[in-house]
């Protein structure tokens, strides 16, 4: 039972902690794809640089930048035929765990179209916070197109099911600004409005990033309105155990409704 009528504002001071989605959201249930096994992507950064991936089977990579090198474990989702979300987190075992960071690639071998999202740790005013860096970039060649951003969500209300007990629902006010809310589950009741950006990768597909402001949590998702579902992760840090959180998710989504402004002619 949806039960908004009874929640009311929550202060901050009384939000549970990053960790509390971890039970509500379950595993990530779509199937791992194996397309990728064999094949190496190498993606040219915003400085000329290059960055490689070689997917040496179905689970495990190999990955090499300018400056750093290694092996993670990976699981890569055919979101539809040719495009692929591609995920990984490295540095998690080190020491000092805000080092840990989670790499995002979104593929499309249709176009060559690649986006690569790494988030990780900053510490701001004494408290770990996220940061989220973005390439764009095109295997095929420099002049070939990348992912632009978009103004397609803009007035959507969207309701997503991550699971039985978890669902959201999120209303895109602008290119660079969003709102949530918990309608049900471990932060019911919760809401805010924060930073986004929104890239176009195909048709009613679209790469969707947010940032939260109150809890340290970077997403990095596919929304598939065709589709009606949304693939993606959340990359948080959970203060009172010191550690990261990693969500992947998937979820089942429905277009509740699309706001259009009424075209003011008469001048008063």
């Amino acid at each position: 039972m949806i039960t908004t009528e009874l929640q009311d504002y929550i202060p901050e001071e009384e939000w549970p902690p990053v960790s509390t989605m971890l039970d509500g959201f379950g595993d990530q249930t779509l199937p791992a794809s194996d397309a990728l096994s064999g094949t190496t992507l190498r993606i040219a950064t915003n400085h000329s640089e290059v960055s490689e991936y070689r997917f040496q089977d179905a689970t495990t990579l190999e990955w090499s930048e300018p400056t750093s090198s290694g092996s993670a474990t990976y699981k890569a989702i055919e979101a539809r035929p040719g495009i692929f979300i591609i995920d990984f987190v490295r540095g998690q075992h080190k020491e000092e765990k805000s080092d840990a960071e989670n790499v995002t690639i979104i593929f499309d071998n249709n176009t060559g179209a690649v986006t690569t999202a790494v988030s990780g740790f900053v510490t701001r005013d004494s408290k770990v916070r996220c940061t989220t860096e973005f390439v764009h970039s095109n295997v095929n060649g420099p002049a070939d197109a990348i992912h632009q951003r978009s103004p397609g969500l803009i007035g959507k209300r969207i309701f997503y099911r991550y699971s039985d007990v978890e669902t959201y629902e999120h209303i895109y006010l602008n290119q660079g600004t969003f709102t949530w809310h918990c309608v049900r589950g471990g932060e019911a009741g919760l809401a805010d409005t924060d930073r986004c950006m929104t890239w176009a990768v195909a048709e009613d597909l679209f790469l969707f990033f947010w940032t939260e402001k109150v809890m340290t949590v970077d997403a990095v998702l596919l929304i598939d309105l065709r589709e009606q579902r949304s693939i993606g992760r959340m990359f948080g840090w959970d203060d009172p155990a010191a550690e990261p959180v990693i969500l992947p998710f998937n979820s089942r989504l429905s277009v509740l409704n699309t706001t259009g402004y009424p075209q003011d002619t008469h001048k008063h």
